[in-house]
């Protein structure tokens, strides 16, 4: 199982991406320097906001692609429309 996900930083910004660990991934973003993405350095703690599940790799890689393109108000209301 893969995901795509969406995190909700410090500074009120978002980060996209996709992993085969949500749980493992999001630990790392928040606690482990070494292994998260650099766009988040400084803006930790990360929530996580919004996630899909993908068979594969390659529709998680995909569907992230397709979300880093859109707006900010596009991306909330994603998740919005779930809360």
């Amino acid at each position: 199982m893969f995901y795509f996900y969406i995190l909700r930083c410090a500074d009120d910004t978002f980060y996209c991406g996709q992993t085969n660990d949500l749980e493992r991934r999001i630990k790392e973003h928040n606690y482990d320097k070494n292994k998260s993405a650099k766009y988040l350095r400084g803006k930790t703690p990360v929530k996580l906001v919004y996630f899909e599940k993908f068979r594969t790799l390659q529709e998680a890689m995909k569907r992230e692609w397709q979300v880093k393109k859109w707006t900010r108000a596009k991306k909330e209301k994603l998740w919005n429309k779930y809360i």
